[in-house]
């Protein structure tokens, strides 16, 4: 992968209000649900480079750090961290903000997640033609 950009986006890829269908049996947000808006907002942030089909091919460690609620807007910050040939690096922050008398903003997770641009028979195909 070749130069970095540190350029952080003020607006978040994604904004998504957490709903009673994604919590476990302890009432919190399944982790695997995060998991998919993470997915999702790091390919919004591909997208962003070139108009090519990106598929994950990596998705680094992941810390819980707080859980998320029923009802929570829970927003997925992205930027990306290197642009290679074929391959992209997305970095994603999540913030969750708590409903209640004052609307607070936790961070609840972060990734790092490597995309890779394919052509119509998946094969990796050059970002930049």
């Amino acid at each position: 992968m070749g130069a970095m950009n540190n350029e952080k986006n003020t607006d978040p890829a994604i904004r998504v209000v957490m709903l009673p269908r994604d919590t476990n049996e302890r009432g919190t947000i399944f982790g695997g649900v995060l998991l998919s808006h993470i997915d999702l907002a790091g390919a919004v942030e591909a997208s962003r480079h070139a108009p090519k089909k990106f598929v994950t091919v990596a998705m680094d460690k992941i810390d819980f750090i707080a859980p998320v609620n029923v009802g929570d807007v829970v927003s997925f910050y992205t930027h990306t961290t290197q642009v290679g040939r074929t391959s992209i690096k997305i970095h994603v922050d999540v913030f969750a903000a708590r409903r209640g008398p004052l609307v607070e903003e936790q961070k609840v997770t972060e990734a790092d997640l490597v995309f890779v641009a394919v052509n119509e028979n998946g094969i990796p195909t050059p970002i930049r033609d």
